[in-house]
Parts: C-alpha cells; structure tokens; sequence
C-alpha cells in the first residue's frame, strides 16, 4: 500500500514538469527569427541591421517564419508531397535591376574575305616566264606575276598596227582596237609601247592588282577558319603546281590574294551565351601570340549557322591589322560585354529544371507551393525571371532541399 502511494506522488510532481517545459518550447518555436537581407543579393544574411557587404545598400529587415506544432492545421499535413511542401527555409524574392554581362570566348584571327582579290587569264596562251614559286608568297599591287604569249593578244596588236599604218583617220575603229588590248589584259604602259614601236609585243605581262598572300586558286578557304591546310608545315613552301611552259584557258582563275591587312576575329560562342550576344556589342580582344596587343572593337556579325562540329554560334570581329600585324590562323581570347537592362532576377538555386518546365517554390498558408515559370539568361549565379511571379511574391531560396526524391511535382499554372 505505501508503495502505491509513493509511486502516485512521483507522478503527481513530474506531469506538472511536463506540461510547463511543453510549453516553454511552443513558446521558444513560435518566435519569429528577426533576419536581415540584401534585395540585390539575397544571399547575403545577417541577425542585426546594417550595409551589405558586396553593394553597400541598407539590410531590409526579414522575418524567417518558424512554424509551431499548432500552426500546422492537419489538412496541410494531409496534402500530397508533390503539391504542398511544409519548412521553414529562408524566403527571398524577385529582384529588379539591371545587369552588366561579360562573356568570355574563344577562336582565331581569319582573312577578312571580303578583300579576297583573284587573279584571272584573260586570254588563252602559254606561260613564258613565272614571277611567283610558292604557295603564301607575298606580293604587292602592280607586282608582275607572269608573262605570257598568246596568239589571241598578237593578232589584235597586229590589227591595232595595220589601222594606224593604213587608215589613221579611223578614229572610232583605232580607239575600238586600243579598249579591245586593254580588256585582253594589257596595261596601258604596254599598249603605248607597242604603239611607239610600231612592233606588236611578242609576251605580255600580267600583273597583281591586290596586295597580300599568294595562295593557289581553290586553296585559300581553308586558311581562314580551320587553317586545316598549314597542318603541315612543308606546304608553306611548296612549289606551286603552276610552271613555266603550262597553256593558261582564256577565264582560268590562276591565284587568290588575301590580304593580311584586313582581317577579323572569328569567336565561338556557346549555346547558354548567345541570347546575350547582340550586334554591335563591345569585345575585347587579346591574341595568344601577342598579349599586349589588344583590339577594341564590336560584334559586326553573326553568322546564320553552326559550324560543323563545333555545337557553337561563330561571330566575327573585323579590324584593321596593318599596324598589329597578328599571325592569321593565331588564337585569341575574347570578352563580350553587353548589358541586360531592367530585368527581374533571382537566384539561380531558388529555380529548380524539371526538364522542359523550370518551377520555384512559392510561400503560401505556412508552407510552399511549386509554380510555373518562364525564365530568360543565367548570369552570374542568378537566373532573369520573364513571367510568372511578382515583386512581393515570396520564394524558398533553395529550391533543392523542398524537392521530394521519390514523387514528381505537380506545378500550379
């Protein structure tokens, strides 16, 4: 009987005990934690106000919603994982502001085509004499490339002569004579010798009418984007398959000149970075080869296609290299600046990809809702929000830790 009693009386003094130190918790877990946060960068947390570190703005006061047992209503427990998480993570949301971008890139120095000359025979005959003998060679505007004997030339001097000999009152027929020298190619120093001496020329001589690098006719594309052909270094100075004695057609392309002078940038961009390449965007760029020799100028153009391979959008770059004289074919590094103005941003891991959708986590009656949205670039850490939340919409700020393993979400719209 005492023993009943003394086991009574124990209980008696410890459900008291209980029910108060029950108590002192609810009270500690209703408290609202008092934080303190950046609106541009949301990352930044503290427990007292202040400046943020990384842009100086005032801390805006946050309250981080510590959810009691009582607060928690059974139908919220009730609620499928997949559409109805409870926590307490931090909040943060959409912030507005405009964003400065760099994007760096890769490629290489390429002739600018544009200022691609060819040479052409414009008469059929046989080469007599070969002023050039290897691929790349460097030649200069008005440079004598080759001479040639043609039958077609000799006799339209031949007829020129005869008019100036027999009916040099024919004016409209010498003159006739005189453009139809000049369009089978002979210059006018040519044409006024053979006049002078009353002697047709046995041999004409062509010349370059562009400055640059020789390259053999239907070689020179390759040199500009790939440089494929200067893989191996014996083809730089191979002979040409052009040689004296060879019978040029009357149309035949014989050379291509590049010009080193004018050049451009070809740079590779990747697909996550080319909705932020615009025309006209700034870039800086530093060649391999010569680090100190930076060129400033712009993106001119982008080129409507991937190259093969490569999975990359190519943009060009012209500019002058008369000056820089950069190695054609060199690497260069590049960095594209541009500026996304007014844009709504939040941090990258507040948005979680379910493959096609991309989906945050929005607060709602105590707990978080998956939603919808439709996001533009990811810079920096933060992801630009097109549509589907507000300025005072309040989101998890990692979105990984409210994402249950073992179902799939189903989004709000």
């Amino acid at each position: 009987m005492n023993r009943i009693i003394f086991i009574a009386f124990i209980l008696a003094m410890l459900i008291p005990s209980c029910k108060n130190g029950r108590t002192h918790s609810e009270h500690n877990m209703e408290m609202a934690k008092e934080i303190y946060t950046c609106t541009m960068h949301p990352e930044v947390v503290s427990d007292k106000p202040g400046k943020c570190p990384k842009c100086g703005m005032t801390l805006v006061k946050k309250a981080t919603e510590i959810v009691s047992p009582q607060t928690v209503k059974l139908e919220s427990l009730l609620k499928p994982t997949n559409e109805f998480v409870i926590s307490t993570i931090p909040l943060t949301t959409v912030s507005q502001q405009s964003e400065p971008i760099e994007i760096d890139a890769l490629g290489n120095i390429g002739y600018d085509t544009r200022e691609v000359g060819s040479i052409s025979a414009r008469v059929t005959g046989r080469i007599e004499k070969l002023y050039v003998h290897y691929r790349y060679q460097k030649v200069t505007k008005g440079q004598k490339i080759l001479d040639i004997y043609s039958p077609e030339l000799m006799a339209a001097q031949q007829n020129l002569l005869f008019l100036l000999q027999n009916d040099a009152g024919n004016l409209p027929f010498i003159q006739a004579a005189k453009e139809k020298l000049l369009l089978l190619g002979m210059s006018n120093e040519q044409l006024v010798q053979v006049i002078k001496t009353d002697k047709p020329s046995l041999i004409i001589s062509v010349f370059s009418n562009y400055s640059g690098h020789i390259h053999e006719t239907g070689a020179g594309g390759n040199m500009n984007a790939g440089n494929s052909n200067m893989k191996d270094i014996s083809l730089i100075t191979e002979e040409l398959p052009l040689k004296e004695g060879m019978y040029l057609q009357k149309g035949q392309s014989i050379f291509t000149v590049y010009n080193p002078v004018k050049a451009w940038a070809v740079l590779n961009i990747y697909a996550e970075n080319q909705a932020l390449v615009k025309l006209g965007s700034p870039v800086e760029i530093i060649p391999e080869t010569s680090p100190d020799k930076v060129i400033n100028g712009k993106v001119d153009f982008i080129e409507p296609f991937y190259r093969k391979e490569s999975k990359t959008l190519t943009v060009r770059v012209y500019f002058n290299n008369a000056v820089l004289k950069i190695p054609i074919g060199s690497q260069v590094k590049a960095v594209i600046s541009g500026n996304v103005k007014d844009a709504s941003w939040l941090p990258a891991e507040s948005v979680l990809s379910l493959g096609m959708d991309k989906v945050v986590f929005l607060k709602s009656d105590g707990g978080f809702r998956a939603k919808k949205i439709k996001t533009g670039i990811t810079y920096n850490g933060k992801v630009q929000i097109i549509d589907g939340l507000a300025m005072q919409d309040s989101i998890a700020v990692n979105a990984q830790y409210l994402m249950d393993s073992e179902s799939f979400i189903k989004i709000n719209r």
